[in-house]
């Protein structure tokens, strides 16, 4: 399956974004309210609608940087949030990108690429990550599809991925995922080895 910009694009077109749940997922919220640094450099990959980062926006994150394919995505939190700086839309392959983070969010992103990219998936949150940097965030703990996104897994497979590059600090099953979730979600912290 070629997950292109495409692809993506027509999800956008067609308003099939089952996975946009309309805003900022409880968990990652209750993450968000509870840091106090507003300088962390952050990065949302495979964005979307980035609900996220609007809401990052809001709480006053200075540096939040957005990445999708497609610019429809940018384009809606743009529409939505007029004072997003032009600079922090980044329209790429997340492979592609070549900064550094302090923070990188995960939501839906890692389920939406072809699972022979997992490995490097891994591999270039390491690499994207200052000393110390985390990847926070909730990874699917369901088996979900096999021929198209959502990709599901579970934390066996994943720590074969972020063992060899990541100190698992936390990857349990979301206490406070949203309902239609529940039970089928992991919140991970990692920090960079």
């Amino acid at each position: 399956m070629f997950l292109d910009e495409n692809y993506w694009s027509n999800k956008y077109e067609n308003k099939t974004t089952g996975w946009d749940i309309g805003k900022t997922s409880t968990p990652l919220k209750t993450y968000f309210d509870q840091l106090t640094n507003k300088d962390l450099k952050i990065l949302i990959p495979g964005c979307g609608n980035s609900h996220e980062a609007e809401y990052l926006h809001t709480l006053g994150f200075k540096n939040v940087f957005v990445v999708d394919l497609t610019k429809i995505a940018l384009q809606n939190l743009k529409n939505r949030v007029p004072t997003f700086p032009e600079k922090n839309l980044l329209n790429a392959n997340f492979f592609d990108i070549n900064m550094d983070f302090d923070l990188i969010i995960e939501q839906t992103f890692f389920c939406a690429i072809n699972k022979s990219l997992r490995p490097n998936y891994a591999k270039k949150m390491n690499t994207l990550l200052n000393k110390n940097g985390k990847l926070v965030g909730l990874l699917f703990d369901d088996l979900l599809n096999e021929d198209h996104p959502p990709f599901g897994g579970n934390k066996k497979e994943y720590l074969t991925y972020f063992e060899p590059y990541f100190n698992i600090e936390i990857m349990e099953s979301s206490y406070n995922s949203v309902s239609k979730r529940a039970g089928r979600e992991l919140f991970i912290k990692l920090v960079k080895q």
